[in-house]
């Protein structure tokens, strides 16, 4: 006959020299790799030829100096730089940008947006310029198109639809504004180092401190600069509400089952 086994065993010690293993989070990520994506891929390419060639129209067709001056053109550069890369990656199936690269280029190619048609094309606006000269034509009309509706409009779509959500996050909100403090130093500088009564010195007129002065120049920057950083904590707020358009299904092999009765 056997020994009765006894009901309550007691846990053996640990074995001295090996750790605990301390239960850790794996992102899925890490372990399931991500699908080729070509419709990303094609459409991002397009955005950044769409960007690069509207730049390359204004380079050509004015001065280049003055041109690179402008956010608009800045902001549709780094739109390109953005989108060729991630377009690669969505093709390669590799794993997207940094949300900190992606979210804070939608934002600088937004502002370009929103504030030329608020502020800029808008006859009731007080900085409006649609009435300093004559409204642009030929390719300098398709190149202004471009880069203040098309590429504005692009990039948010890519955003929403083809961009998993729930990646950007409130303390990027505050870095994304070293970039727009940058300019305002950089535009009142070049400024300084031009002579007046030069074309286009100051290159948006709620920057111009020979008509404004520097309190109001001021004032319109930091209300500029409140408003920038609102929108960037409304992107991170929609980035989280948002439904996930890039959702795939796990082939697993099997399928679950619902439970019966």
């Amino acid at each position: 006959m056997t020994a009765p086994i006894p009901r309550d065993i007691p846990d053996l010690p640990a074995v001295p020299g090996i750790p605990a293993l301390i239960p850790s989070h794996v992102p899925a990520t890490a372990v399931v790799a991500p699908g080729r994506r070509r419709l990303a891929a094609v459409f991002r390419l397009l955005v950044a030829l769409a960007a690069a060639g509207a730049v390359t129209i204004e380079l050509v067709l004015s001065s280049p100096l003055r041109m690179l001056g402008y956010f608009t053109i800045q902001s549709n550069i780094m739109l390109a730089l953005v989108m060729l890369p991630a377009a690669r990656r969505a093709w390669t199936a590799r794993r997207p940008l940094p949300s900190a690269i992606t979210g804070a280029t939608l934002l600088y190619v937004a502002t370009t947006g929103l504030v030329y048609h608020l502020l800029l094309a808008n006859a009731s606006s007080p900085f409006s310029m649609t009435g300093e000269a004559a409204p642009p034509t030929g390719w300098h009309a398709v190149a202004n198109h471009v880069l203040h509706t098309i590429t504005p409009i692009a990039a948010t779509l890519d955003w929403l639809l083809l961009t998993a959500p729930g990646s950007l996050h409130v303390r990027q909100a505050a870095t994304w504004l070293l970039y727009p403090l940058t300019y305002l130093a950089f535009s009142l500088a070049r400024a300084e180092l031009l002579s007046t009564g030069t074309p286009a010195r100051y290159l948006y007129p709620f920057l111009d401190v020979d008509l404004h002065g520097y309190k109001s120049v001021l004032g319109n920057a930091l209300l500029l600069g409140l408003s920038i950083y609102a929108l960037a904590i409304l992107l991170v707020a929609l980035d989280h509400a948002r439904p996930n358009p890039v959702r795939h299904r796990a082939k697993t092999g099997f399928r679950l089952q619902p439970p019966v009765g």
